[in-house]
């Protein structure tokens, strides 16, 4: 028997929320500076109730060939990727700001 969402209702393989959060979302990159001149890139806005954020840190991380961490609602890749991961973020349905 297929499993159903709590949210919508509609059976797993059906169910369409995680598609309609990523729309929804505004998520901003921006790059940040860390000691000895070390560059960081930052994704926020996502939110962690409709999103697996440990997951698309995951994926980020893969793509880009680059270590990093998912806290505090923030993504943290190391290095300067700021249009690898807009790219890839536009590629999986979100709203990007670069910053």
């Amino acid at each position: 028997m297929a499993e159903i969402c709590p949210v919508c209702g509609l059976p797993g393989e059906l169910c369409m929320c995680e598609e309609i959060a990523r729309e929804q979302q505004s998520v901003r990159i921006s790059i940040d500076s860390r000691r000895y001149g070390k560059t960081v890139t930052v994704i926020e806005g996502i939110d962690e109730n409709d999103i697996d954020i440990d997951d698309l840190a995951k994926q980020l991380k893969t793509r880009c060939a680059a270590g990093g961490t998912a806290k505090d609602g923030r993504i943290e890749l190391q290095g300067e990727h700021r249009k690898k991961v807009r790219a890839v973020l536009e590629d999986m349905g979100f709203q990007t700001e670069v910053r």
